[in-house]
């Protein structure tokens, strides 16, 4: 049996991107039972790749309540809806072994990963004050992607003198902005920068200086996406709900790995539940962004742990 349910969570503060704010995540959380065993996924739709909670929730009914995990990589394209269920069944299957996840993978025992800490999209002096609060955290992501955005990296800069920066556009400027930018990046040390042009005019990165790595967001969601790739970025985000699932997570990682890429793991803003699997995902990536636990003012029952060491692995209790 596969049972869909909608789940909310309220951020702990007004999170905004240049696509817009929000105050809460609003995700489907994915059950399948069989044989006296129970698998949890959780994915969150997206509108920019024409997801709706609506649209997802349709999707997953839509599959045979005994559908596999090798079937569903045929019945569903990459995206939310697939990797829910893809997750669900990872889980079940640990489950029904008496085995974690990673070892059905044949991969190591994870570790504790240090991850990025977002700071929403707001004016510079609050933008400021966001950084210097959070400046004992090894590594910042800072979400942009306006034509005035030289005020906010520097303030940034400013409030944690200490931090790496990572920068994430949201596909929020053009060529030329850009390049204007560019030259700053390394000034101020930021380390990546993700997703500068919207991924249908990216063709602009070829033969454009990159002084920091630049990263595929939007333009990379599975390994179909990678051959148009080549020449435009160095470094790919995978994010379960882009590849649909881990399944073809830690296929995309192992082949962008073998393609000369870096990897980002990456997320949307969703509960500990979602994050779970992409920490065996984010094992040794360049970097790791899985901080959406830490926006929400409230979280699964048994959550991941956070600390001075990054991000932990799921314990059973909550997946895997």
């Amino acid at each position: 049996m596969i049972e869909v349910t909608r789940d909310v969570f309220r951020l702990a503060q007004v999170f905004t991107i240049s696509r817009g704010s929000r105050t809460e995540a609003k995700v489907l959380t994915v059950k399948v039972s069989r044989d006296g065993h129970v698998g949890y996924g959780e994915c969150v739709p997206y509108a920019r790749y024409d997801e709706t909670l609506e649209s997802v929730t349709a999707e997953i009914e839509g599959l045979p309540a005994d559908v596999t995990r090798a079937a569903l990589q045929d019945l569903l394209p990459a995206g939310a809806a697939r990797n829910a269920v893809d997750c669900a069944l990872w889980d079940l299957e640990a489950k029904r072994a008496g085995k974690r996840v990673w070892d059905l993978a044949g991969l190591p025992a994870p570790g504790p990963e240090i991850t990025a800490y977002t700071l929403s999209l707001d004016t510079p002096e609050a933008m400021q004050a966001q950084a210097a609060k959070n400046a004992f955290r090894p590594l910042l992501k800072i979400k942009l992607g306006t034509p005035d955005d030289m005020p906010r990296l520097e303030a940034v800069r400013a409030g944690a003198p200490d931090s790496r920066i990572i920068i994430d556009a949201n596909e929020g400027w053009s060529a030329e902005v850009y390049a204007d930018l560019a030259p700053h990046l390394t000034r101020l040390g930021v380390a990546l920068v993700e997703q500068p042009l919207p991924a249908e005019a990216d063709e602009a990165l070829i033969g454009m200086d990159r002084p920091v790595p630049v990263c595929a967001d939007e333009s990379c969601h599975d390994r179909s996406s990678l051959p148009g790739l080549k020449g435009k970025y160095d470094v790919v985000n995978i994010k379960l709900d882009k590849t649909g699932g881990l399944t073809e997570a830690l296929a995309l990682r192992a082949q962008a790995m073998a393609e000369g890429y870096a990897v980002m793991v990456g997320c949307m803003v969703g509960s500990s539940l979602a994050m779970a699997p992409a920490t065996i995902v984010a094992q040794g990536a360049a970097v790791t962004d899985l901080d959406g636990p830490l926006l929400l003012a409230e979280d699964r029952d048994q959550p991941l742990l956070f600390d001075a060491e990054g991000v932990h692995p799921p314990q059973p209790a909550l997946w895997g």
